[in-house]
């Protein structure tokens, strides 16, 4: 990986096919310009910048590159910014998918909402406004695909085929196992969508723990133990060095371990309690100093949160269903009176040392229940600190 980067910079310029995933208008010193925002046939992610003024969707580019030993390989490996040339394009014909895309977007007169609906159903980008004012409502994990929303669809598929597979197990084979039979059919469907969405990292990550975590099922072992995380999270990043630099991907595992940690000191309350307020709760309160080093935006209507986190369990699924039978529109104007609530942000940012200190801590706590409270009463009073005004 590092040869095929430090040949790439090393290069005057390199030619290559790209694929556009984003294109929108930027204006900057009264000059407008269009940024890219690309995938190459060889794999690689970056942006750059055309004063080209055309329509970019559903096109691939042939890219004279400009490389320069200002990529870094941290960059190379993620999504980095190139200058470039535009030596000629092709419309790419429409597909399965965007069929899809345009059969869920023309439901909703806001194109706003057929962005969101998008964004959550086949992890397509958001629009910049509604991305801003979805992370000052603080549910930008409800938008990004993630192992929140694949256990929704785990939930779904593997209900629906037990509750199809169990009559018919109970007539005409009573020895099989409905955990392995139904699991396996429900793996495959969503290792399909999975990869029909595109391998979005922190789904990815999550199909690995279901996938992984089912096998452990089936030989009668632990699951929900740091062990188990540590060793899909190296496995994944030896397989997809990629993801050493993804966001997503290291938010994702920092939410699924904070979730273990929850669990190992509240186990003994009731299952009804754990889910409806000891995980949203709980979630929203460990993961503010963690996301707030690298997103400082902060909004008094982020408490609306863990709620929010609450009705999107029944929400996901009911939507899918409407959009269906081409009723997704019916919950446009109370969606659009909630993306409006957000006017006014702060930006407030903690120091990666503070940051580094807390991950410290939250790692001790895995042994130490006293650490584990310190750490949650630390995580409280930074709650109070961004959200409660002090006159």
């Amino acid at each position: 990986m590092y040869d095929a980067y430090e040949n790439f910079i090393s290069k005057p310029f390199y030619y290559t096919q790209a694929k556009v995933l984003i294109a929108y208008e930027k204006t900057k010193n009264a000059r407008s310009y269009t940024v890219l925002k690309l995938k190459s046939e060889d794999g690689l992610t970056f942006y750059t910048t055309t004063h080209r003024r055309e329509n970019f969707n559903h096109k691939r580019l042939r890219l004279q590159l400009f490389p320069s030993d200002e990529i870094g390989f941290k960059d190379y490996l993620g999504t980095f910014y190139v200058k470039s040339k535009i030596k000629d394009q092709e419309t790419l014909p429409l597909v399965f998918k965007d069929k899809l895309l345009h059969h869920v977007s023309s439901q909703h007169e806001s194109k706003a909402l057929g962005s969101f609906y998008n964004a959550i159903f086949f992890a397509t980008p958001l629009e910049k406004s509604l991305r801003e004012k979805i992370a000052l409502l603080g549910v930008s994990h409800l938008v990004a695909l993630s192992g929140f929303h694949l256990g929704i669809l785990w939930g779904l598929v593997y209900g629906l085929l037990y509750f199809l597979y169990r009559p018919l197990q109970q007539k005409f084979f009573p020895f099989r196992q409905a955990l392995f039979d139904v699991g396996l059919v429900s793996m495959i469907l969503l290792g399909f969508y999975v990869w029909f969405v595109g391998f979005p990292p922190s789904l990815l990550r999550s199909y690995t723990m279901v996938f992984v975590g089912w096998g452990v099922l089936l030989l009668g072992m632990e699951l929900l133990s740091f062990t188990f995380l540590t060793s899909i999270m190296l496995t994944l990043v030896t397989l997809f060095p990629s993801l050493l630099v993804s966001l997503s991907f290291w938010l994702s595992v920092a939410g699924v371990f904070y979730i273990f940690l929850l669990l190992q000191y509240t186990k003994h309350y009731n299952k009804w309690f754990i889910s409806l307020w000891v995980i949203p709760f709980g979630i929203f309160i460990l993961m503010l100093p963690v996301v707030h080093v690298i997103l400082g935006m902060t909004s008094v209507y982020q408490l609306l949160s863990p709620l929010l986190s609450i009705l999107f369990v029944p929400f996901y699924p009911l939507v899918m269903g409407l959009h269906l039978v081409g009723m997704g529109s019916v919950l446009d104007a109370p969606l659009l009176g909630l993306f409006s609530l957000p006017e006014v942000s702060e930006e407030k940012f903690l120091p990666l040392w503070t940051m580094l200190t807390y991950v410290a801590v939250s790692i001790g706590a895995i042994w130490y229940k006293r650490v584990f409270y310190i750490l949650l009463v630390s995580s409280m009073l930074y709650v109070f600190y961004l959200f409660i005004p002090i006159e």
